[in-house]
């Protein structure tokens, strides 16, 4: 099993595709409900033209936690430190939810190391004017509905929900919420300033059902960045990339080939 050492712990990430040197490369950055494995449907599409790069955040399924460093610098730099092991000096980066504090914060802190910048259903902990979405204020899913599938996954796409579900229940002990929420908040982010100043190109995936990180969310996070755009994808929840993949990786390969 590949381990990259990055920031005390071993980092757990799989290439797939052509030899890392040998062609473009995309890094997967799956979101807190996830792993590696989440990209089952994204990784066949790509890995014919590009070098595909999954991972598991720390603390998610094989990235053990075990040291667990109080004030560690946060997700970002992770994910540097995961470029620099495989020596990728440029990247593509895809992000889902959670991935997205770790692939805006690589692409404001080193943005010579990030090519292009996919945000699915998130808004990257980006601190600007009308993207906050207190938890108190979310709506609930019926029991037994996983909150980052939704509700019409659950009843339309039973077999893809319950797969969620088992790739999910790789991360031994579960995360709790608030220790997911600890680590989204330890990660510097950009503040709507700096989102200006950020020109490289940004696409911004939304699920219009999605209830976890609304569309408007997404919206006004998009509407921060000079040379980033929105698509919209429905009858899709929180989880564009399981429930609608062909649509996703539709979006996604026609960004990328821009």
């Amino acid at each position: 099993m590949p381990f990259a050492p990055v920031n005390g712990i071993d980092l757990y990430y799989e290439v797939h595709g052509p030899a890392l040197g040998t062609a473009p490369v995309i890094v997967f950055a799956h979101g807190a409900g996830g792993n590696h494995l989440s990209w089952w449907q994204q990784v066949p599409h790509f890995r014919d033209r590009y070098t595909c790069v999954t991972f598991d955040h720390r603390g998610f399924a094989f990235s053990r936690d075990t040291a667990r460093p109080e004030g560690w610098q946060g997700l970002a730099d992770d994910l540097r430190g995961l470029l620099d092991a495989l020596e990728i000096e440029q990247a593509n980066l895809v992000a889902q939810s959670m991935g997205g504090w770790s692939c805006l914060g690589a692409a404001w802190r080193w943005p010579e190391r990030v090519l292009k910048l996919v945000m699915a259903d998130t808004h990257g902990g980006l601190v600007a004017p009308g993207i906050a979405w207190p938890l108190a204020e979310r709506e609930t899913v019926p029991e037994g509905v996983h909150p980052a599938c939704g509700e019409r996954m659950a009843r339309e796409q039973p077999a893809a929900h319950f797969l969620y579900e088992q790739v999910a229940g790789l991360t031994v002990p579960p995360r709790p919420l608030r220790d997911v929420s600890a680590t989204m908040n330890a990660a510097p982010v950009p503040s709507h300033e700096d989102a200006a100043k950020m020109t490289l190109p940004i696409l911004f995936i939304a699920g219009e059902e999605d209830i976890v990180i609304p569309p408007p969310v997404v919206a006004g996070a998009a509407a921060c960045f000079p040379n980033a755009r929105l698509e919209r994808v429905p009858a899709a929840g929180h989880s564009v990339y399981f429930e609608r993949p062909a649509r996703f990786n539709e979006l996604v390969a026609a960004f990328l080939a821009e």
